[in-house]
């Protein structure tokens, strides 16, 4: 999708639908419509291999800097990734290496990044757009996604509230669909206020597309959210990936085959994807909190023979991880009851 800057006037994105938020910027609005269906099984789209799905369009892509866990394209002036990319496996959910908690400034970044001082007393979190819990699997990746490439400036009640909350639900998608593409990052443009000696723009708003590109259910879906607490319904701030890409200008997995692009990015389909999560529901950060630490082992057994030793709220006491160990049990109950 070829796209332009939308930083500046009014712009309302002609799709048919019957769906529409309405997201201000600049003191303007802009009308994301999205059309919404079902499914987009009807398209009997049909995956094909294509390197480095995630990346976005850019016109330097040797700009495009890698790590372990996930890829960035850097702006020196916002002093923060204008996009990170990276795919989320199933596997990649199982939590090997615990948080290292400690920030540093990213080397590879020869303009420089952020540090420390510039968060200290600005009274914003340190927000992952990669998060920790998605780089769990490879203590480099954990080690690295505490890169200051990988923050943003995100106040306390948004990054340990809602955005938390939509972190959570996409490692489930990551589960319930074996892999998917993910896409984050906060909307810079000139009007920003920023923080430190560093002058880190402080982003309005933040976004996140992600694809699921493999069968039989693929699709694609984006979100907006405004750098506030929020007690909304995650599906309230879900709009099509074209929406994102207008909002942004960023051009998202451009390198699908056209029809397939047009299609996929052009669509929402809420009921494609599975918005039961153990803290995705309508809760405020200190209920979040109050929760998390309510929180007890899994029951479920891992590859290796040993009980799970990640904590859930889930009332069956299985993790996300372990959701189909839950459903054998029903399954066993169910037959056993048969044979009596």
């Amino acid at each position: 999708m070829k796209l332009f800057n939308l930083y500046t006037g009014f712009f309302v994105l002609s799709i048919t639908a019957f769906s529409q938020s309405d997201i201000k910027l600049n003191d303007k609005k802009l009308l994301i419509n999205n059309v919404v269906q079902d499914s987009l099984s009807e398209y009997s789209i049909k995956p094909v291999t294509v390197v480095n799905l995630e990346y976005p369009y850019t016109v330097y892509p040797k700009e495009i800097i890698s790590h372990t866990g996930y890829s960035f394209l850097f702006s020196i002036k916002d002093k923060q990734a204008v996009w990170i990319a990276y795919q989320l496996t199933s596997e990649e959910t199982e939590k090997l290496f615990n948080r290292s908690d400690k920030f540093t400034p990213d080397k590879s970044v020869k303009s420089g990044t952020a540090n420390d001082n510039d968060y200290k007393g600005s009274g914003y979190d340190r927000g992952h757009l990669a998060p920790a819990a998605d780089m769990g699997w490879s203590a480099k990746a954990m080690e690295e996604s505490f890169y200051y490439s990988n923050m943003s400036p995100q106040k306390p009640s948004f990054n340990r509230g809602i955005w938390k909350q939509l972190e959570e639900l996409i490692r489930d998608w990551a589960v319930q669909n074996k892999e998917i593409y993910i896409v984050t990052g906060g909307v810079l443009n000139d009007s920003l206020s920023s923080i430190g000696k560093n002058k880190v723009s402080v982003p309005k708003y933040f976004y996140k597309v992600i694809l699921d590109y493999s069968e039989p259910s693929i699709k694609g879906i984006g979100f907006i959210m405004l750098n506030e607490s929020s007690k909304e319904q995650l599906q309230r701030y879900a709009v099509t990936i074209d929406s994102v890409e207008s909002f942004t200008g960023i051009d998202f997995f451009y390198q699908l085959p056209n029809d397939q692009e047009k299609v996929i990015e052009s669509t929402l389909s809420i009921k494609s994807w599975n918005w039961s999560s153990s803290i995705s529901s309508n809760m405020g950060a200190s209920q979040i909190i109050k929760s998390e630490n309510s929180a007890k082992q899994c029951i479920g057994v891992t590859k290796k023979g040993i009980q799970c030793k990640n904590k859930t709220t889930n009332s069956n006491s299985y993790c996300y991880l372990h959701q189909d160990q839950f459903q054998l049990s029903q399954n066993k109950k169910v037959n056993d009851k048969k044979l009596k």
